[in-house]
């Protein structure tokens, strides 16, 4: 590929989105277009969704998109801008995060697609921001230890973990005496225990703060999400599993906090907005205008906290042998829930069976490190096989 420098200005942070189509793609793009001055647009990365790519090109004028998916590529061929050049294709995406006329890369690509790309960035000493779940909860060892030895900056994009490094800076990290994420409880938050086996997809999307995917409201009905955060942050922030913890919050204001040894807990407030925590991933100091709305305490009027049912949320429990294992338990617990979520969804096992599934599948993995994408890929493969296994023994019962 022949990269030129013929659109770029020279004094901005160049920015590769990866997943530039997705709605923390646009939150993204949302955020640049406030600070022209501040950011420009190097490359843009998308799936399918050649139509929103189209668009966001006129807006942004990258030097560079790709589509992944090659029909969606065709798509825009003669479609673009004048000066924007199109490829298609994961290798080209690759190639544009690790380009040196890359400043940063936003990794919001979703599902362990995102990978590879974004640990070519983070190699490649980038300052990268992480929306993508997988990339952490599968490969947290593999993406620190590669940020280690680069000397990337590798930036939480997601609330609950902008809070924690925004409650940590200036702080001594042997002082910790627990980091604390907050949730919102989902939809089932009051709801007896003992009728949530008859739960159906329906309600479980329904979350009640938010519109979501309806993989990842389920996510958040199970509190698989919050278990997958904690798994993220043991990595991100070299967090020792037992100082690991969650609470509920229904209002979703406070989005994580640290207990230090002295006693004092510092937490992090914000009305929820992904530009936010975006925002500060794309500069931290000093802060950037993010567009969101300002947090009114007094119109809040009360923020509430209650303890984590394990009984009501048995994902909370199972989590913790997770934390305390090796990456091929997270890496498991991640994929046998992705496969059990589907499941639920297209209404094959009831909804306490969703952690069930994954409880099982958890096993009958090995406990060990990994040290290589592709060995992240072979495990991942073997709990999903294992996974549908269990799910047809459950079929035929």
């Amino acid at each position: 590929m022949h990269h030129t420098n013929s659109n770029s200005v020279s004094n901005t942070t160049r920015m590769t989105l990866l997943g530039a189509t997705g709605s923390i793609g646009c939150s993204t793009v949302d955020v640049m277009l406030r600070h022209p001055d501040k950011f420009s647009a190097f490359a843009l990365v998308g799936h399918r969704n050649s139509e929103k790519m189209l668009e966001l090109a006129h807006l942004l004028q990258p030097q560079w998109v790709v589509m992944t998916d090659a029909d969606a590529a065709q798509e825009l061929t003669g479609q673009l801008p004048a000066g924007v050049q199109l490829e298609s294709g994961m290798d080209a995406a690759i190639t544009l995060a690790s380009s040196p006329e890359t400043d940063m890369v936003m990794a919001a690509m979703v599902g362990s697609a995102g990978l590879p790309a974004t640990l070519a960035a983070v190699k490649a000493g980038k300052r990268v921001g992480l929306a993508n779940k997988e990339c952490l909860v599968t490969a947290g060892h593999i993406f620190m230890a590669a940020a280690q030895a680069s000397g990337a900056d590798v930036v939480p994009v997601d609330s609950e973990h902008a809070a924690i490094h925004q409650c940590l800076i200036g702080h001594d990290h042997a002082s910790i005496a627990q980091v604390i994420l907050t949730a919102s409880g989902g939809p089932f938050r009051d709801r007896d225990p003992a009728t949530l086996h008859s739960v159906t997809p329906a309600e479980a999307i329904a979350h009640p703060n938010w519109d979501m995917g309806a993989k990842i409201s389920v996510d958040s009905a199970t509190m698989m999400n919050k278990a997958l955060e904690l798994i993220e942050a043991r990595w991100l922030f070299d967090i020792k599993p037992d100082k690991l913890s969650a609470i509920i919050h229904p209002e979703s204001i406070v989005h994580g906090m640290i207990e230090y040894a002295d006693g004092s807990v510092l937490a992090q407030l914000a009305m929820p907005d992904m530009r936010m925590p975006i925002a500060y991933a794309m500069q931290a100091q000093p802060r950037l205008a993010s567009g969101i709305a300002w947090l009114d305490l007094a119109k809040t009027g009360q923020l509430s906290f209650q303890a984590i049912d394990l009984e009501r949320f048995p994902a909370m429990r199972l989590v913790q042998d997770v934390l305390a294992g090796h990456d091929t338990l997270a890496i498991a617990f991640n994929a046998a829930n992705e496969i059990a979520n589907a499941a639920f969804r297209d209404h094959k096992i009831g909804f306490m069976d969703i952690v069930n599934t994954v409880e099982q599948v958890l096993e009958r993995v090995e406990n060990i490190p990994v040290a290589t994408l592709d060995e992240v890929w072979s495990h991942d493969g073997h709990a999903r096989a294992l996974s549908v296994e269990i799910l047809g023994a459950k079929h035929h019962d």
